[in-house]
């Protein structure tokens, strides 16, 4: 797995064949004493351009423009003698052929079953009948977005060291040594169905389900917000203390805020019935963590002992039909997302006591819908005026 989230600039030239190495040498000695840039054989720049590909596919699958410009004018810097004559910049020649090598070692790995590149196969109409074709890569500041699993390992033996890193996360007394060992190994099989959840729903909607989502809950939540603050005497003490709870938070408070906003809605549009947004002790077993649970987003809070239950989270995870589908996700607005995301991709109605909650992230949050209740057409309005 990849261990850097940045684009490391100036780029690290690999070191090349010792053969290469050698003509490059001496191609410089000439070049600094005649100015004559070397004469690059097909064979010479074959082996540079396949090095220079392994090196950046070890960094990241999909670099952009900019990036790989870095690593041609690297590249010429470091080998003056590749220097183009004629080119404005000397290197962008280099730019254009590293381009397509990338594009062919990729389509190299694509088929050895690579999977952070098979994501990307086009699909013939048979598959896909509009003939859209999205790419699938990296976002911002994702290190390994599809990652192979690691030599030796498939889905059946992952999932049993996954068994035993459940098991260690509902003891009192955690090894975190063991717990982190976990986390590491499995990582390629829980982020494997992470993605395959954000492809379904994009292949059924055509919609990008992190992206849209976030999108318009950044554009929503402040009107969300002076909503809850206006009405929060109709709504008892649940709003009450949501909205105190988001006054005192000092850190990461656009997050904060979606959080407050999504734990809100089912008050706010009076929604019935068990809860969406639950909490629970790690110490507690886990069937009583998620009895009774036909879908929501469980909080899994540290047992610490002490009188007041703990504000310490210790993991949080996606509940269907009693049973822990998604589990170590990083905050309450990830897991709702993948919540919302599965409902689509396995074709599962919205239930009766969340009814409105989901229909206002359908309609209004997501786009996904043309016609809604009456119920959410009024928020609708309320947050448009």
């Amino acid at each position: 797995m990849r261990s850097v989230s940045e684009w490391l600039s100036p780029f690290p030239i690999p070191s090349f064949a010792y053969d290469v190495e050698l003509k490059l040498r001496q191609g410089n000695e000439t070049f600094q004493k005649t100015g004559k840039a070397l004469s690059v054989a097909r064979d010479l720049k074959m082996d540079i351009l396949d090095k220079l590909a392994q090196a950046m596919f070890a960094l990241k699958a999909y670099p952009d423009k900019y990036q790989i410009e870095t690593v041609s004018s690297e590249l010429v810097r470091k080998y003056p003698c590749l220097k183009e004559p004629g080119s404005g910049t000397g290197h962008q020649g280099w730019t254009t052929s590293i381009k397509y090598k990338l594009g062919n070692y990729r389509s190299k790995l694509r088929q050895a079953g690579c999977n952070e590149v098979s994501v990307n196969r086009k699909r013939g109409r048979d598959e896909d009948a509009d003939g859209r074709f999205t790419l699938t890569k990296a976002k911002r500041g994702e290190v390994n977005h599809v990652p192979d699993h690691p030599d030796n390992y498939n889905d059946d033996s992952l999932e049993e060291h996954r068994g035993i890193l459940v098991t260690e996360m509902k003891k009192r007394s955690k090894d975190v040594d063991l717990i982190r060992s976990k986390m590491d190994l499995t990582f390629s099989l829980r982020r494997k169905e992470v993605v395959e959840i954000c492809y379904e729903f994009l292949r059924i909607t055509t919609k990008d389900l992190f992206g849209t989502f976030t999108a318009a809950m950044d554009e929503y939540c402040p009107r969300l917000i002076k909503l809850y603050r206006v009405r929060k005497g109709a709504f008892g003490q649940g709003m009450e203390n949501l909205l105190d709870s988001l006054d005192e938070q000092t850190s990461d408070i656009a997050q904060q805020r979606m959080r407050m906003c999504l734990e809100g809605l089912p008050l706010f549009v009076r929604d019935s019935g068990q809860k969406l947004f639950l909490k629970c002790l790690d110490t507690d077993p886990e069937e009583k963590q998620t009895a009774g649970v036909k879908m929501g987003v469980l909080t899994v809070l540290v047992d610490d002992g002490g009188p007041t239950p703990s504000q310490m989270v210790n993991r949080i995870a996606v509940v269907l039909e009693e049973t822990i589908v998604l589990s170590d996700l990083p905050d309450i607005p990830t897991a709702f997302a993948y919540l919302f995301g599965l409902l689509y991709a396995l074709n599962i109605e919205f239930p009766k006591e969340h009814k409105y909650t989901f229909e206002t992230v359908q309609h209004i949050i997501m786009g996904l819908s043309t016609s809604c209740s009456q119920r959410v057409r009024s928020l609708k309005t309320k947050l448009l005026s």
